[in-house]
């Protein structure tokens, strides 16, 4: 019997740390410059690639090239215009943000590492209107699959986040600095 076979379900308890941050900025103010700085995911040039059977090196260089803080967006969600019927006047929208060529690097692992890559962010402005960026903590997801390549690339993005923070202009929770002091 395989490892999978013997133990047919996995349970995995792990430390979530949710990290929210005053961004200092009107919901439309903040969104805006969240999205220059993790642009979408341009799906017509990866296809492009694939179907000219470019290798990695090329992928790299593209995913580079489009993610100039090393973060693209898979995937929007504007949770306002959803829930706008039900009477409720919160602002929110929901991503997943991630690079692909990063996660790569952990899912050549375990591919169940795709569970949490790409990220899931939310922007949201809170009942005193103070707006909000919220995500949880990259190397506690990653930690738990118990394998150190993961967690180290887990401790790196825990550093992205906090690059791409400190270039929108918001508090960079000391948690995503302090996790990789210890690794270096």
């Amino acid at each position: 019997m395989t490892a999978t076979q013997t133990h047919p379900v996995q349970d995995v308890a792990r430390e979530v740390h949710r990290l929210t941050v005053d961004t200092g900025m009107p919901f439309a103010a903040f969104r805006e410059e969240y999205e220059r700085a993790v642009p979408p995911l341009d799906m017509v040039e990866y296809e492009r690639l694939r179907l000219s059977g470019a290798g990695w090196d090329a992928v790299l260089r593209t995913a580079a090239e489009n993610a100039p803080h090393g973060f693209m967006i898979f995937w929007s969600l504007d949770n306002t215009a959803i829930m706008h019927g039900s009477g409720d006047r919160w602002h929110s929208v929901q991503y997943l943000m991630g690079n692909h060529t990063i996660a790569q690097r952990m899912f050549h692992h375990d591919p169940g590492v795709l569970l949490y890559a790409p990220l899931r962010t939310t922007i949201y402005e809170d009942a005193g209107g103070v707006t909000r960026f919220s995500f949880d903590q990259p190397s506690a997801q990653f930690a738990s699959f118990g394998d150190p390549e993961i967690a180290a690339v887990g401790v790196e993005l825990d550093r992205k986040v906090a690059a791409l923070l400190d270039h929108l202009g918001v508090p960079v929770p000391e948690r995503l600095v302090a996790a990789g002091a210890g690794t270096r």
